[in-house]
């Protein structure tokens, strides 16, 4: 009985890593291979994992599979969430196609990024998580986390403004 539950807390924490895999802009297919990584790395390292930060390890794990991944294949994809794209009707067309050009010009800006800052931005800006949640979440410290997301800000500017020049 002690296994069968031990699965399913498995399965709910996997779950959730892949809709956070899919939040901050992986791929289906990245993701679930993302996943199915973590799960197996959980399984060879389970007893050495602490109870309280399974989650945070399995991310971890996870998204740095993903990121392996795009460097071995010398690819990096950001797909922002549709919800940033949704419009509303009673918009002016030229509103609405400003809006879409200037998402896809931050989302080139962004995907021009080191992944940490990166990760960093989608955390902080669309999980909507605080300096708290990402510190927890990627075991660092949160004025590493608030210098990091300073820097990060600051590039993602630079190349926005550096892309608006051309």
């Amino acid at each position: 009985m002690d296994g069968i539950k031990k699965n399913h807390e498995l399965n709910v924490e996997l779950n959730i890593v892949y809709r956070y895999l899919l939040k901050v802009g992986i791929p289906k297919m990245d993701a679930e291979d993302a996943v199915q990584e973590a799960a197996y790395k959980y399984l060879l390292y389970f007893d050495s994992i602490k109870n309280s930060k399974i989650r945070s390890w399995l991310i971890r794990v996870a998204l740095n599979f993903y990121y392996d991944q795009c460097r071995k294949q010398g690819r990096f994809e950001l797909n922002l969430n549709e919800e940033l794209l949704k419009v509303d009707i009673k918009e002016l067309p030229e509103t609405i196609f400003l809006k879409k050009e200037r998402n896809s010009e931050l989302g080139k800006a962004l995907s021009q990024l080191k992944p940490h800052f990166q990760e960093l931005l989608l955390l902080k800006y669309q999980s909507g998580l605080t300096y708290e949640e990402i510190s927890k979440l990627l075991e660092i410290r949160v004025s590493s986390i608030k210098t990091n997301l300073f820097r990060a800000r600051k590039k993602l500017e630079e190349i926005y403004k550096e892309a608006a020049y051309e």
